[in-house]
């Protein structure tokens, strides 16, 4: 007979291994597996045209053009600029309701390599203006339909670009599966080093296609600060100066006449002072053995073209200690704009914190800040490096033997990202052995991949119209 004395079970903090299965079996009842076919778009469907206009509101005015010039080259370029219209249209989908840390914005552009604190090259998301917490579908199908579009950008038959959908959900799917069984720690080591990755994979790839990897791998490593000082730097009396390129790179002279430049500078290095803050100890410390020595405004991307970024030319030692920082405009993600779940505080940290959750490796010298503008508007941003062995393949190179093992590559990685912000043991449970889930998404990506021709031709037909002022070539 027990005693008053003794001790009583302690409850568990954490919901156990079955707990977390059953609630992934649950979630098949809300959201079947199959149900991740349908597009579901309702009668009702915003224009795809009017919700890329409201964006444009709070950008620059002179910079939009380019965007929409840039967007209409092809359904693939529409496609990565318009991450709002997508998230619209999921929010009419079936969800899950298993939530992780979203990229937001996973297209397969937005993966690509970079370099460790380690110097080691490792493949990963490289984009995180729009992350937020969402359900983890949201991430599979912007793969997923990426990889449909851009299949089809290449002419590939579609049962080749079926099975490059297929691989890449599997891969997802499969891995989650494997984190399922991990630790913690195992889980949150997880990298994929691109090196040991090129070996495994190259006997998968054709002659030519590992020749041009393996090219794209030694440039990636000479991607840096020092190669960027000599693409885009001039000496002016001795001292390196941006290189004015308007409307891509544009000066502080340029953008400010009449203002003394000293002055500019001044309050620029004040901000830069600030957004140290934001760093760990060491990383302060680091940076605080540089100097700003010039800045400019640049143009990047596709769908973030018209949102504010600087580049920040800073300086160590001497000349040849450079050090290229960007400082991006951060506002609310499409994912909270769509869901309604806009929170307050600072939007660069919110880009800060979802890349540092969702990325194996960051940048030593992400951090964020809140400026007021020259125009009286308070913005946020986040800061990384400009360059640091960063290098993205591009999809129109690719034959569908390179695709299928890219998205494979992808596939793994979101499901690492996920499974770091998730709950990994659920999210498996929901997905189960069989290629259920990989085959609807396949089907969603093909009806998506239609949505998204006719969404580029809506916006050719603005542009045309006179509706849109576009910017082409640039």
């Amino acid at each position: 007979m027990p005693t008053g004395s003794e001790p009583k079970p302690r409850k568990a903090i954490h919901p156990s291994r079955a707990e977390r299965v059953a609630k992934g079996k649950a979630a098949r009842q809300q959201a079947p597996l199959e149900a991740h076919a349908e597009l579901g778009l309702p009668d009702t469907r915003p224009d795809p045209v009017a919700l890329l206009e409201s964006q444009g509101a709070s950008r620059v005015p002179e910079l939009v053009p380019i965007r929409y010039g840039r967007m209409a080259t092809s359904p693939f370029a529409f496609y990565r600029g318009a991450a709002l219209v997508m998230a619209t249209d999921l929010t009419a989908s079936t969800g899950s309701d298993l939530r992780v840390q979203l990229c937001g914005d996973a297209h397969l552009s937005n993966f690509g390599v970079f370099g460790s604190p380690e110097r080691r090259l490792l493949f990963d998301i490289n984009d995180f203006d729009e992350t937020a917490p969402g359900t983890f579908e949201w991430d599979v199908k912007r793969l997923a339909a990426s990889l449909e579009i851009a299949g089809r950008g290449n002419g590939f038959k579609r049962r080749e670009r079926r099975a490059i959908v297929l691989a890449a959900v599997a891969s997802y799917r499969e891995a989650m599966r494997l984190f399922a069984t991990d630790t913690n720690l195992a889980v949150w080591y997880a990298s994929l080093d691109v090196d040991q990755a090129f070996k495994d994979i190259r006997g998968q790839l054709s002659l030519e296609g590992a020749r041009r990897t393996e090219t794209a791998l030694v440039k990636a490593r000479t991607r840096d600060s020092m190669t960027a000082q000599a693409k885009l730097t001039t000496l002016v009396d001795g001292e390196p100066r941006i290189v004015d390129d308007p409307p891509l790179i544009e000066t502080v002279e340029r953008l400010f006449p009449g203002q003394a430049r000293d002055d500019l500078m001044h309050e620029m290095r004040q901000l830069v002072r600030s957004y140290r803050a934001s760093l760990p100890s060491d990383r302060r410390h680091l940076i605080e053995q540089y100097a700003l020595v010039d800045m400019a405004r640049k143009v990047v991307g596709v769908g973030s073209v018209g949102t504010r970024c600087w580049i920040l030319l800073m300086q160590g030692v001497d000349g040849q200690d450079p050090l290229f920082l960007q400082a991006k405009e951060a506002g609310p993600s499409v994912i909270e704009m769509v869901t309604g779940s806009v929170r307050r505080g600072q939007s660069g940290q919110r880009v800060v914190h979802g890349q540092r959750l969702m990325q194996a490796a960051s940048d030593i010298f992400l951090g964020y800040q809140r400026v007021n503008g020259v125009d009286g508007v308070e913005r946020d941003y986040y800061i990384r490096q400009l360059r640091d062995w960063k290098m993205s393949l591009p999809p129109e190179a690719m034959v569908p033997t390179g695709m299928t093992v890219y998205g494979r590559m992808c596939g793994w990685t979101l499901a690492r990202a996920h499974a770091r912000s998730g709950d990994r043991v659920a999210i498996a449970a929901y997905l189960g052995r069989k290629d259920t889930f990989d085959n609807a998404v396949a089907d969603f990506s093909e009806s998506y991949a239609d949505q998204n021709e006719r969404d580029h031709a809506a916006l050719v037909a603005a542009i045309d119209s006179g509706r849109l002022q576009a910017i082409s070539g640039l």
